[in-house]
């Protein structure tokens, strides 16, 4: 960015003598000095024509031209701020151009990142989801295998009851739970 501004001074740097040059060749060329001499004189009777309709001075039908050396100074001059404002326009539009550029660079950056970050919050959503079912797979293993413990149990203590086994002289104590719910007891 820098090396730009800075190439753009020394350009506007450079065309400042070369608009003098250009005003020199002007005055001493014969090509030049008429091109200058039609220009002065074609912008001398523009200026009396706009001058009379806008500030509404009394018309002329005879426009007296320039002198010689006037009309060349004066073409000579549109010609060198004419060369100044083309350089200048060609550095504006040259500028324009290559920020509009690199904003276009940018945004296809930017695009770019939004497509990546998608594709990767669609692949983690997908991890997510097949996380959750492996969870719900989890769930209802530890809820089938609570109730096989249950029956388990359940069985191995009617089985207790009904002596089906006996465990009399060893140290195992086997609790007595009544399988059929007694009456509820009132507190006093």
């Amino acid at each position: 960015m820098a090396t730009v501004k800075l190439a753009t001074l020394v350009i506007r740097t450079l065309a400042k003598p070369i608009s003098a040059q250009i005003k020199n060749q002007a005055k001493q060329h014969e090509t030049f000095r008429s091109i200058c001499i039609s220009l002065a004189q074609r912008m001398h009777v523009g200026e009396i024509k706009l001058r009379t309709n806008i500030l509404g001075e009394p018309a002329r039908q005879h426009v007296k031209p320039l002198s010689e050396t006037r009309a060349i100074e004066n073409g000579a001059n549109a010609l060198a701020e004419g060369f100044l404002f083309s350089v200048a326009a060609l550095l504006i539009i040259g500028e324009t151009w290559r920020s509009s550029r690199s904003q276009s660079k940018q945004r296809g950056d930017v695009n770019e990142r939004i497509e990546e970050l998608s594709a990767n919050v669609a692949s983690l959503t997908e991890r997510l989801e097949r996380i959750q079912e492996s969870l719900g797979d989890v769930e209802s293993e530890r809820a089938r295998n609570n109730e096989l413990a249950r029956i388990v149990e359940r069985v191995v203590e009617i089985g207790l009851r009904g002596g089906w086994a006996e465990f009399e002289d060893t140290p195992l104590k086997i609790p007595r739970v009544e399988l059929a719910p007694t009456t509820s007891r009132v507190l006093p």
